[in-house]
């Protein structure tokens, strides 16, 4: 090895360094993330001989002035984007949005540029020629007066350019930005943490708001996630099934306002079109009277949406089941099939279990258990149930059926689409504050008197 450089082996997923190759990463517990990178030695400066900068002086939090300067809200005109980020881009701030190859983030970035026209907008593009994006910005109708491409990868050439006293940066994608002085290939997590932190503190020096494109592994998740999640200001991740024109943009972090939150888009021929009632779009093509399909609301931040459950129970042929979930956790199903097969004597063990959800949408919360159960007992009863019913309920490992949160704004969410009956946990009816009108509220104690509930129709 020559003289003056150094190895090093770091996990490509959480960026931590090891002098040693090993084929666990001991920091995050991936296996065969480490990579050989190699850098060179830095001589060791003295303290005495570095120049004095300035020093920060503590301050009372009565001292610090008070402005909303740095804090201000610009709304981009799209008004699910707005949702995500909590109402509008923020100075200073800097995003990054991920999400699968051919999913839309570049779409998206461009229709970005076209609902803010008065802006001083920086495109940089790692991965396309700057004909590829005229013709895609043509297609979506993009205006070009405030609208600059830089179809650059070098990291030093990017942040030249970026002081030319721009409003937005775009950068498409940061595993593509490369920085000279280290010896590692583009996309490593030593490129990444030198781009995205090189980029971040030019975002603050000039006020100005940024937005990383992020790529995903094949597990789904960010290219050396922890290294930009922890470093970004807000982390949206852009999914849905290419194969639907569902999108979803989901907030994992946000410093500047909620979290969990989400906006609906629909791809089409002219790009992505806001979905603003998520709810009727996604029930709009529910089965009448067709057993194993249940309708649920779950929350996305502040936002309630109706969604369908559909369970397929079928008797299988061989000793050890299939069983498949989408959208729903697969745990979860298994935890619902054992509480079935133990309190409600139904026999799951030899049976075949499918549940899907309609829309691409991910349930990560079990106020949809109720609904899950009912769909599954459906299914293997063969008793249809009745379409203007929507059910709400966490299901215990005992049977009980437990109370959910903001249950007030799922129940008036259910009304305002049509549904006449809601099973909801017991408990719940008595904290509702304004029960809507013309809504028959049944309330449950148990999966038991549940299936009660749905023998009787």
């Amino acid at each position: 090895m020559p003289k003056g450089v150094q190895t090093r082996f770091v996990c490509s997923e959480c960026g931590a360094e090891f002098p040693n190759w090993s084929g666990k990463c001991r920091e995050c517990g991936s296996w065969n993330t480490l990579t050989e990178e190699t850098r060179a030695i830095q001589k060791a400066v003295s303290i005495s001989a570095k120049p004095l900068a300035p020093r920060a002086k503590s301050l009372r939090l009565n001292e610090v002035e008070q402005s909303d300067e740095g804090v201000f809200r610009r709304p981009t005109g799209i008004a699910e984007f707005d949702r995500a980020l909590g109402g509008g881009i923020v100075a200073g701030s800097v995003s990054l949005l991920s999400g699968e190859p051919g999913i839309g983030k570049s779409t998206l970035l461009l229709q970005l540029c076209r609902a803010l026209p008065d802006l001083k907008i920086l495109y940089v593009s790692g991965e396309e020629s700057a004909r590829q994006i005229a013709q895609r910005a043509k297609r979506l109708s993009v205006a070009d007066d405030q609208l600059y491409l830089f179809c650059e990868t070098d990291l030093e050439a990017i942040l030249e350019e970026a002081k030319n006293g721009y409003q937005l940066i775009l950068i498409d994608s940061i595993q593509t930005v490369c920085d000279a002085s280290i010896s590692s290939s583009p996309g490593s997590a030593s490129q990444v943490k030198q781009a995205a932190g090189a980029l971040i503190n030019l975002t603050k020096q000039l006020a100005c708001a940024t937005i990383m494109v992020g790529h995903v592994n094949k597990d789904g998740v960010i290219a050396g996630p922890k290294l930009l999640e922890h470093m970004v200001d807000v982390v949206l991740y852009f999914e849905g099934d290419r194969t639907q024109s569902c999108r979803f943009i989901r907030t994992i972090k946000n410093r500047y306002g909620a979290t969990s939150e989400i906006g609906l888009f629909e791809m089409t021929d002219e790009g992505l079109c806001e979905i603003p009632d998520p709810s009727r779009r996604l029930l709009e093509d529910t089965p009448k009277d067709v057993p194993g399909s249940a309708s649920v609301c779950l929350m996305e931040g502040t936002r309630p949406i109706l969604a369908e459950i559909q369970a397929l129970v079928a008797k299988s042929p061989f000793p050890s089941p299939k069983r498949l979930a989408n959208g729903v956790d697969y745990n979860r199903m298994h935890l619902l099939l054992a509480v079935m097969e133990q309190r409600l004597g139904i026999p799951m063990f030899d049976k075949d279990v499918y549940l899907n959800v309609i829309g691409g949408l991910r349930f990560d919360e079990t106020a949809t258990d109720l609904g899950i159960v009912a769909a599954l007992y459906s299914g293997v009863k063969a008793i249809p149930l009745a379409g203007d019913t929507l059910f709400l309920g966490e299901i215990g490992l005992s049977g009980e059926c437990r109370t959910v949160g903001a249950c007030d704004a799922r129940v008036r969410e259910g009304a305002r689409l049509g549904f006449t009956r809601i099973v909801l946990p017991q408990r719940n009816i008595k904290l509702l504050k304004n029960p809507p009108k013309g809504v028959e509220l049944i309330g449950v104690r148990s999966a038991f008197e549940l299936t009660q509930i749905l023998q009787k129709g």
